[in-house]
Formats: C-alpha cells, structure tokens, sequence
C-alpha cells in the first residue's frame, strides 16, 4: 500500500494514470505525446507505477503497452472510503424510511 501511495503523491504519474483510463493500452511513444517531460522521466514514472501495481505491461510483438490496473485503487477505496460512504448512504436510508412512515400519518 505504501508503493500505491507513494505512486499517486506525483501529479505526473497521477496524469499518466489518466491518460490510461481515457484510452488504455498505450505505447511510451504516445503517451509522452501529452506530458512535459522527456521519454526517460516518463519511463521512470511508469517503472514506479509498475512497481506499485497501477500499471501493467503487456508485449505485443515490439510494441511494449500500458494498461491500468484498477484493482490497487479499488484497494484503497475499500479500506480507507467505502466504509464511510456505506454509513452515510444507510444514514440516508434510514432517514428516508423514517420521513415515508411520517408522510403516511
């Protein structure tokens, strides 16, 4: 988890993980296309992306692809968001239930 957080702290690699949900399953080549920064800086963004798992690489005969993975994120969301959004979205329910018995008197 510490790698993840590490990864995402960098506002270029967050942006390369947005050029992967727009259109996943890019070349360095076209990804560098939209960032200010040499191949080799962004190589480097992507081999620490690689190491935390939000990205995985896959050889189609020369051509070296990029693709999120979503499941690192996921991750994160389960331990640190989803348990609190779950509470507010019963909280909701609840008040719901309560504001349709009142409506029914």
């Amino acid at each position: 988890m510490d790698r993840v957080f590490k990864a995402l702290a960098d506002p270029n690699r967050r942006k390369l993980l947005d050029l992967l949900r727009v259109d996943n399953g890019q070349v360095l080549s076209d990804l560098c296309k939209h960032l200010d920064m040499s191949r080799q800086a962004a190589t480097k963004h992507l081999k620490l992306l690689e190491a935390a798992n939000l990205v995985v690489t896959v050889w189609r005969g020369r051509e070296k692809l990029h693709y999120l993975n979503p499941v690192p994120i996921h991750e994160i969301y389960e331990r640190w968001i989803g348990k609190f959004e779950r509470s507010r979205l019963r909280a909701l329910y609840d008040l719901k239930e309560e504001m349709e018995k009142d409506y029914e008197k």
